[in-house]
């Protein structure tokens, strides 16, 4: 890595399936690195709101029910990696899906001398995801969350936490189902595994240990890709 690369601001992309666990996982990397977590959906949303150029296109295009360009979204992300919140370095997720975006991304971030400094795997084992996520259910009244397997509340069907009765589960967090985008996002994401294999900037996490052990793995990756 030469010099004028080593002092940019670092930039790395978590990629997993649902219920891998990114979400929590990169909030917590923001609090420890101060790094920014940008995400596809809320970089959309907020160019959107705030009417950028590249909002106005994104816009148009949504509501005439279309998916936006590769061009725009890497347009908004040019607008967001400006800003100075993101000096200290981006976590992204969700983005790049496909190798042209990833190819696309490597273009925008040469611009101003960025790389990836590391794209993180975090890798499932997909029968047991399938029971993590289709066993997922929470109180309808405070929202405390439990699990058929490994958290059912004191008294069958009252929450522990408030009292109430009223027991909810997601509509898509069925067995069929999530082993249907556990399916998609394998097929999506492989050729971006062996991406950014073949640049020398792929790291895994094994995403089925407790969350501060894949935390604590993280960490370590993230410190010698900021290095």
């Amino acid at each position: 890595m030469d010099a004028a690369t080593k002092t940019a601001a670092p930039v790395l992309i978590l990629l997993g399936p649902p219920g891998a666990g990114k979400g929590t996982q990169a909030r917590m990397l923001e609090e420890k690195f101060g790094l920014v977590q940008l995400s596809t959906g809320d970089l959309l949303r907020a160019a959107v709101a705030a009417g950028t150029d590249a909002g106005k296109a994104a816009k148009a295009v949504m509501e005439a029910g279309e998916l936006v360009s590769d061009e725009i979204v890497i347009a908004i992300l040019r607008d967001r990696l400006a800003d100075a919140d993101c000096a200290r370095g981006v976590i992204l997720d969700g983005f790049p899906r496909t190798t042209v975006q990833a190819e696309a991304l490597d273009a925008l971030l040469a611009e101003s001398g960025q790389q990836i400094n590391a794209a993180v795997s975090l890798e499932v084992d997909d029968a047991a995801m399938v029971t993590r996520i289709s066993g997922r259910y929470t109180c309808g009244a405070c929202g405390e969350g439990y699990h058929d397997e490994f958290k059912q509340p004191a008294k069958e069907g009252v929450c522990d936490k408030c009292g109430g009765t009223d027991m909810k589960r997601r509509a898509d967090d069925n067995a069929e189902t999530v082993g249907s985008r556990l399916v998609a996002y394998h097929g999506q994401t492989a050729p971006l595994i062996a991406y950014y294999k073949g640049k020398g900037s792929l790291k895994t996490v094994d995403a089925m240990l407790g969350i501060d052990e894949i935390a604590g793995n993280l960490n370590a990756i993230v410190e010698e890709a900021i290095a």
